[in-house]
């Protein structure tokens, strides 16, 4: 029998659970990044919006 005959999909495999739970480290750094300048970007254009208002 091929190992993949003896796969259970439900089965608990500790170590894979573990590893599926944790996002790679450069996947939180990009997000955070990312967050992080799309706030900026949009309190500039809050920014500009509101001084562009009051002229």
């Amino acid at each position: 029998m091929s190992d993949s005959e003896n796969f259970d999909p439900l089965g608990s495999n500790k170590n894979y659970e573990a590893q599926e739970r944790k996002f790679p480290r450069g996947v939180v750094i990009r997000l955070f990044a990312y967050l992080i300048a799309g706030h900026i970007f949009a309190a500039f254009l809050y920014l500009l919006f509101a001084v562009a208002g009051k002229g």
